[in-house]
């Protein structure tokens, strides 16, 4: 979850209670582009609703788009959601009081009021026609629009490849052969993307189950200083960034403590998955921790113990960790199948060894592995290095936050100093 747009949100609900009714986060856009001649798109959405007591969120579809084959389902259960197209001013006397008259949207009524501190997580499915986005030029296919969402996918029709795309995006082949082009909007306005693509002539002919695969080449002799074994290249697997929605947030404490809280949220979505199971890394100590379901509210009971307690306990876990090494568990009811459950982690830890004054200067050295990382520095501190690209933004009681988003699959490794004002 963004956590500045929280801020700004928090400060206008003060002011406009209505204004902040249609606060969102989260959000993910995927553009499955049907036949060109249609002119018309297939468009997932997903969306998070975070304002507290809200009862409908109001999704405004776009001026020059012809909306069509309109469903809602709440992501939490996977049950349909009762909703219905209205006007702008039809969106006002339902209580969305900034409502554009001149525009249309879809009024979902969400499955349960919004939680104090929770989300309402729901996916709306839609079909665009809007020939101004999606047209033919030439022998090519043209997806020409404004996407001011931050994580978005853009699908090519079947039979097609990509040849232009002109801002970084990430390429990956579906299960049924059609190419995404997916990439995280970093930028606070709108990224203007053009997509390209033309139908391949000859078509790849499909690998079968019965095929011999690529065989991967001998292993070299061992030495005891060799590096591990790279992966043989036809079993990597390219996942979505984009895609992925775990983020985390550090609040640091004073340096001299070494010590910062932080929350970290988590989509557990696999069927009969039951505990999240969060391994400390070496060096760190947890302390404080506990857990909730952003969905609900519910608060969750939370275990601390080693790896000689998982051992003894004989507790099921996806890593193998060393007898000293701390975990943190957190049983809840499994998710069953076509459910979600979105889970919210908080704990303290200490660190002497990545975070710290020298010098009489705040030093953070950690690396993120997750697409969206923030971290807030204490009160009284100003920032001076950032070793990895931030945007920058200030807390209501002056504290400086920076946020990393990170669109590459690899890990960020962050060096941060501040000096007290």
């Amino acid at each position: 979850m963004h956590r500045p747009l929280i801020a700004a949100l928090a400060i206008a609900a003060l002011t406009n209670g209505v204004a902040a009714q249609n606060a969102a986060e989260d959000e993910y856009t995927r553009y499955e582009l049907l036949a060109p001649e249609t002119a018309s798109f297939r468009i997932t959405y997903d969306v998070t609703a975070v304002t507290p007591g809200a009862k409908f969120y109001f999704n405004p579809i776009r001026k020059g788009s012809a909306a069509s084959d309109e469903s809602v389902i709440d992501l939490m259960t996977g049950a349909p959601l009762k909703f219905k197209e209205v006007t702008g001013q039809q969106a006002r006397e339902a209580g969305m009081k900034d409502a554009d008259a001149d525009t249309h949207y879809i009024q979902v009524e969400l499955a349960r009021p919004v939680a104090e501190g929770g989300e309402g997580r729901i996916r709306i499915l839609k079909t665009y026609k809007d020939a101004k986005s999606y047209y033919r030029e030439g022998d090519a296919i043209v997806f020409n629009r404004g996407l001011g969402i931050k994580r978005n996918a853009v699908v090519l029709p079947k039979g097609y490849e990509l040849t232009a795309a002109n801002i970084p995006v990430q390429v990956i082949e579906e299960s049924d052969g059609r190419i995404a082009a997916s990439f995280m909007n970093i930028y606070p306005g709108e990224a203007p993307l053009l997509i390209r693509a033309r139908a391949v002539k000859n078509q790849p002919v499909q690998v079968q189950s019965g095929d011999v695969p690529i065989q991967p080449p001998p292993p070299a002799p061992a030495t005891a200083d060799a590096p591990p074994r790279e992966q043989p290249m036809n079993q990597i697997r390219v996942t979505e960034r984009a895609l992925q929605d775990r983020e985390i947030v550090y609040f640091l404490k004073e340096p001299e403590t070494h010590a910062f809280s932080l929350y970290h949220d988590y989509t557990a979505q696999r069927e009969g998955e039951h505990q999240y199971v969060n391994v400390v890394r070496t060096g760190s100590a947890v302390s404080d921790p506990s857990a909730k379901i952003l969905d609900t509210g519910e608060v969750l009971k939370t275990r601390t113990l080693t790896g000689a307690d998982i051992a003894r306990e004989k507790i099921d876990i996806p890593d193998r960790v060393e007898p000293d090494t701390q975990v943190v568990l957190i049983p809840f009811t499994p998710v069953k199948k076509g459910e979600s459950v979105r889970l919210r982690i908080s704990e303290t830890y200490s660190d002497p060894a990545r975070y710290g004054v020298i010098g009489g200067e705040l030093m953070w050295h950690r690396s993120f592995g997750r697409p969206r990382n923030d971290m807030v520095l204490p009160a009284g501190w100003y920032l001076t290095t950032s070793s990895i690209p931030a945007v920058i933004t200030q807390e209501n009681d002056g504290r400086i936050r920076l946020s990393f988003w990170n669109p590459r699959p690899d890990n960020v490794d962050v060096f941060v100093k501040a000096r007290r004002r």
